[in-house]
């Protein structure tokens, strides 16, 4: 019964009550609310300054500076992080990291803009919420993944913007627990790749090993101009497993149907997948897309390694190819396949009434999120903070 409540409150931590809430948890654990009211969470030591009277509210993060939101020196689990920026300009929200480090490693297990961290892809802001994160009013950041550790937590948020930043923010612990051996480390990684190559997947998490647990990923899609009108979402994700080389272990069948929709990406966050925003370059064309999918009710194991990818292929009608054709006659329209055939505007012209798959190049992001058993993985810094804010779309409408 025990282990089964334990499995429970990961499960049900977001969007349910968990199996555990009315249970006293064993030994000595505390709550803790670190926050600019009390940055380093001591007992009896909040909301000192202006004689308690919201003191401390916000803190500044000075450009090219950081700002440590939380530095917890025993065992415990962080629960929930809050916060929200003065300003919500999308090119320093994508200025902003934020890191998180386990049992006093120096290598951060968690890297990613701030804003695509907390779902908000391409730094614009919209409200939604799922199982892990939320916005009610497209104006916060909230996150309740459960992320436990042993000896100690770190989380810092970096400033690399030419302006200095106001951060309000609350992180939300118990420490004082003791994890037994099944406990894994929460790891997330952010990469973008503007544009993609013809016929190379667009990589989501790159490979790590070790043993764990995928939870998912948010993508954000932005379309490459030469082909502007037409559907871009037939891409089939596929996760290679425990040594998978050539072909994957697990594949899906497209875009949309990965996140659970079909036909089409419309607007909308359910508990566990979503499309929380598309934005409008023209009245024919969505320019980009934010999507998700939490691998919370199917989970997604792997022993030794792991590594997520994504196809860049569309849909087009033969009108659309022709309207490409039309705007760059240069442009060469690569059947989906082994890469050695391309769709010619006799063929195109002679079948109005037909669509095919043509493999494409756009501009792809994606933050991905999973647990592993070891504090620290193998991945690389991500890009500089030029290549974040690179052509960033328009606001969502």
């Amino acid at each position: 019964m025990k282990s089964f409540l334990m499995r429970s409150a990961i499960v049900l931590s977001a969007g349910m009550v968990s199996a555990t809430v009315n249970y006293l948890p064993a030994g000595n654990v505390e709550t803790r609310w670190y926050s600019g009211e009390n940055p380093d969470g001591a007992r009896g030591a909040a909301g000192k300054l202006r004689h308690g009277r919201k003191g401390a509210p916000c803190l500044g993060i000075p450009a090219g500076g950081e700002l440590v939101l939380a530095d917890i020196k025993d065992s415990g689990t962080i629960r929930r992080i809050w916060c929200t920026t003065v300003g919500f300009e999308p090119e320093m929200l994508r200025s902003l990291v934020i890191e998180m480090y386990w049992d006093g490693d120096d290598k951060p297990a968690v890297q990613a803009p701030l804003s695509d961290f907390f779902g908000q892809t391409f730094g614009n802001m919209v409200p939604f919420e799922n199982a892990f994160f939320s916005s009610p009013k497209g104006t916060s950041f909230n996150c309740v993944v459960p992320m436990s550790f042993r000896t100690g937590a770190r989380i810092v948020v970096k400033n690399e913007s030419d302006t200095d930043v106001g951060l309000f923010y609350e992180v939300d612990a118990t420490v004082g627990e003791q994890h037994g051996d099944g406990m894994m480390y929460f790891h997330s990684y952010w990469r973008r790749e503007n544009f993609t190559q013809l016929r190379e997947d667009f990589t989501i998490l790159p490979k790590i090993e070790g043993r764990g647990r995928f939870l998912g990923c948010n993508l954000g899609f932005r379309s490459n101009p030469d082909y502007a009108g037409a559907w871009w979402g037939e891409g089939e994700v596929k996760i290679y497993l425990d040594g998978d080389r050539e072909l994957p272990t697990l594949c899906g069948t497209g875009t949309e149907d990965y996140i659970g929709s079909g036909y089409g990406q419309d607007v909308f966050s359910h508990l566990y997948q979503g499309n929380t925003f598309a934005t409008e370059q023209n009245t024919y064309h969505k320019e980009a897309y934010s999507f998700y999918r939490l691998h919370i009710p199917d989970p997604v194991y792997f022993k030794t390694d792991i590594r997520a990818t994504i196809q860049v292929i569309g849909g087009p009608t033969y009108p659309e190819m022709l309207q490409m054709l039309e705007r760059n006659p240069d442009l060469k329209l690569m059947k989906a396949g082994d890469g050695t055939e391309y769709y010619t505007r006799e063929e195109l012209e002679a079948d109005p009434e037909a669509a095919g798959y043509l493999e494409r190049t756009d501009d792809w992001c994606a933050t991905a999120y999973w647990y592993m058993t070891a504090p620290v993985n193998n991945l690389p810094a991500i890009a500089p903070v030029e290549a974040r804010i690179k052509d960033l779309p328009l606001k969502s409408k």
